[in-house]
């Protein structure tokens, strides 16, 4: 096994806990190895740290899986991935859920999503996808789903020198699959959605929603598939409507709302949201609640400038269409994007909106999705609950 050692210093933050090793961290590499094998990592002064796999094609070379010694082997997969499904079982409802969420669950570059019986699958960095097949066969045994797609179409995954690719691992079924969260019905396009076809990061701060849309006029922006607006219609809202740049999932979402029963007051149209924003102020149209669940604006550092003004614009035109009283959900997911930026973005748009706001409640991303403290790459959902006077 070839042997990283890091240059002087870098090791401490190997040594509390964070799995990622850059570039620019490493001093030599001692022995042979090709891209994908796990390696030995090394302080300067020759302790060892602990064993990852490398990849010298990546600005991220190695990712830390563990820091013992131990075999990388089919038993070490399978007890992590177990290890991973007992935790769910505890804090989330296993119908539905995120099984292994990367590097919360040392398992860097594996994300895999349940929904009902069947379970998606991305491998998104080349050390990980070598073991994919392993993978594959211990999930079967572990939870013994009905079938498993793979969702390798992710752009990142070229950075890592490999192909985008999506099929199915187990079975053949129709992939547009129903799950349920909270009671409601959501049918989920696991091979054409956005991701791996559902965000079941914000289960818990959709479920938050119940006291605040109660006969409520509630627009939700970014719908997606109709995840916050079929909430609001289920919390009794007296009208909702969801819009979303994407056809597709705006009818997806309209057919949610027909199979819950909900689509005699929750209706859905194709829209950019931040034009809609604006033709709503132009018309002189106002909601009690707005939610604003947009995608990712920062995917980079070098974004984050475009995504703060991005953040700003949409969250400024909310404030100003809600009546006096009423509510403002608002989300980020860009991990660039700091708590306390969000809140200061929120605060700088409440100011040139010429609004007053109170924060009501400040939340993250479900428990099926912890986070890492060593980590802060793994806190990346922020959920601002806010009320517009």
């Amino acid at each position: 096994m070839a042997k990283a050692i890091l240059v002087k210093g870098k090791e401490k933050r190997v040594q509390y806990g964070h799995p990622w090793i850059f570039r620019s961290d490493i001093d030599e590499i001692v022995g042979e190895f090709n891209a994908g094998d796990v390696v030995d990592v090394y302080s300067k002064r020759n302790k060892f740290l602990g064993r990852g796999y490398i990849n010298p094609k990546s600005q991220i070379t190695i990712r830390m899986l563990t820091y013992e010694h131990e075999d990388i082997n089919r038993d070490f997969l399978y007890r992590r991935i177990r290890d991973a499904w007992e935790y769910r079982k505890k804090v989330a409802d296993p119908n539905s859920c995120r099984v292994v969420f990367a590097e919360s669950d040392f398992l860097p570059g594996l994300i895999v999503d349940k929904f009902a019986d069947y379970l998606v699958i991305q491998t998104l960095t080349l050390g990980i996808d070598r073991y994919k097949s392993e993978i594959v066969d211990i999930l079967d045994e572990i939870i013994k789903p009905a079938g498993m797609f793979e969702r390798n179409d992710a752009p990142v995954r070229e950075l890592e020198g490999l192909d985008q690719r999506k099929g199915f691992l187990k079975g053949k079924f129709g992939t547009l699959v129903e799950m349920e969260e909270n009671g409601i019905k959501f049918m989920v396009d696991v091979e054409n959605g956005q991701k791996t076809g559902y965000f079941l990061d914000q289960k818990e701060n959709r479920a938050a929603l119940k006291p605040f849309v109660k006969g409520a006029k509630v627009l939700d922006c970014f719908t997606h598939i109709g995840s916050f607006a079929l909430h609001s219609a289920r919390y009794g809202a007296s009208e909702v409507l969801g819009i979303d740049i994407s056809e597709h999932a705006v009818e997806l979402a309209t057919n949610n709302a027909r199979i819950n029963g909900l689509d005699s007051n929750c209706r859905f149209e194709t829209a950019n949201t931040f034009d809609k924003l604006r033709e709503f102020y132009d018309s002189g149209e106002s909601f009690d609640v707005i939610i604003l669940d947009p995608p990712a604006f920062a995917k980079s550092r070098s974004a984050l400038e475009g995504a703060v003004r991005g953040y700003k614009e949409i969250n400024l035109r909310a404030m100003k269409i809600i009546n006096r009283g009423g509510f403002l959900i608002t989300c980020s997911c860009s991990h660039h994007v700091s708590p306390d930026l969000f809140m200061d973005i929120i605060y700088d748009a409440a100011v040139d909106s010429k609004r007053k706001i109170r924060q009501i409640e400040f939340r993250s991303q479900a428990k099926d999705h912890p986070i890492l403290l060593a980590s802060e790459e793994t806190q990346y959902l922020k959920c601002a609950i806010l009320q517009v006077i």
